[in-house]
């Protein structure tokens, strides 16, 4: 098997014109997550270097990628579908799941006891989220009387910010997405 190293450039971001609908800028996301899950699988046992950067990188694509879920996107879903709330529970406590093996990722180096696994299992976790997501959550957005293209640039605005931002140190915050008043 052939060495691969990480990018040394984050993922591309959406910038692309025809790609402002949410469900558009969200998918691609998705797609950008999958394939550094597999350029991870396809390192070298011993590149160590590499998979700990690459592990990284994943680790802040899918903090931002959440995080906008989470504060425009779920929301959204919740207040314009009717009979969403057991959906976005479910999508919020996966979010926490993952966010706590992330939590656990971004603690590490690579080599460490469990370091591939972990990384393994997220990409797992993520697949699994993103293939209900991609369904049911998707199917809710197109079926709601959202602005779908409106949603997509306050995603991607919010993403450029923080993208330029470090990540907290306590990446397994609680996660929800409901309003305020009804946590």
């Amino acid at each position: 098997m052939k060495t691969l190293t990480a990018k040394k450039t984050a993922p591309k971001k959406v910038v692309d014109a025809e790609l402002t609908d949410v469900t558009q800028v969200l998918h691609h996301d998705h797609q950008t997550v999958a394939e550094m899950f597999f350029q991870y699988s396809e390192l070298e046992e011993d590149d160590l270097e590499a998979k700990d950067e690459l592990a990284k990188t994943i680790v802040k694509e899918l903090f931002v990628h959440a995080k906008v879920e989470e504060e425009i996107v779920y929301p959204a879903v919740r207040k314009s579908a009717d009979d969403s709330e057991d959906m976005m529970d479910e999508a919020d406590t996966e979010h926490h799941i993952v966010k706590l093996l992330m939590a656990e990722i971004s603690q590490m180096k690579a080599g460490d006891d469990h370091f591939d696994s972990k990384v393994c299992v997220l990409g797992e976790l993520v697949n699994h989220h993103v293939q209900e997501e991609e369904k049911e959550i998707f199917e809710e957005l197109r079926a709601a009387d959202l602005d779908l293209e409106k949603l997509g640039k306050q995603v991607i605005a919010r993403k450029g910010e923080l993208s330029k931002k470090t990540l907290p140190k306590d990446l397994s915050v609680a996660t929800s997405s409901r309003p305020a008043s009804k946590k």
